[in-house]
């Protein structure tokens, strides 16, 4: 099945403690559906020294959230869109349901 959500897509969070948030997908993880969003979900780490990395300490960083919950951007009015896909001159492309807007990424 095709990714309806792919890395480097900017998208709107709709559910979860981060509601109304905005970010861009860093990675996506289609076997488990999740994606990554940029700022979005962050979790706390607590790093114990290594070779590699000395210091130590907490990290924060970005867990993954349920491709469900996230919609994308619409490029023309910033709202959250769904997705649909059109065949348009021979090719598949991405279209956004609100603003009939062919997605490039």
């Amino acid at each position: 099945m095709a990714a309806r959500i792919r890395k480097g897509d900017r998208v709107i969070v709709l559910a979860g403690k981060d509601k109304g948030r905005e970010g861009e997908v860093i990675r996506a993880l289609p076997k488990e559906g999740r994606v990554v969003v940029s700022g979005v979900n962050m979790r706390t780490r607590h790093v114990k020294p290594s070779q590699a990395d000395p210091q130590g300490g907490i990290r924060r960083e970005e867990a993954p959230i349920h491709v469900s919950n996230v919609a994308l951007k619409d490029p023309q009015s910033g709202a959250a869109t769904r997705v649909r896909f059109e065949v348009r001159d021979g090719r598949k492309v991405r279209v956004a349901v609100k603003s009939g807007e062919v997605i490039h990424g």
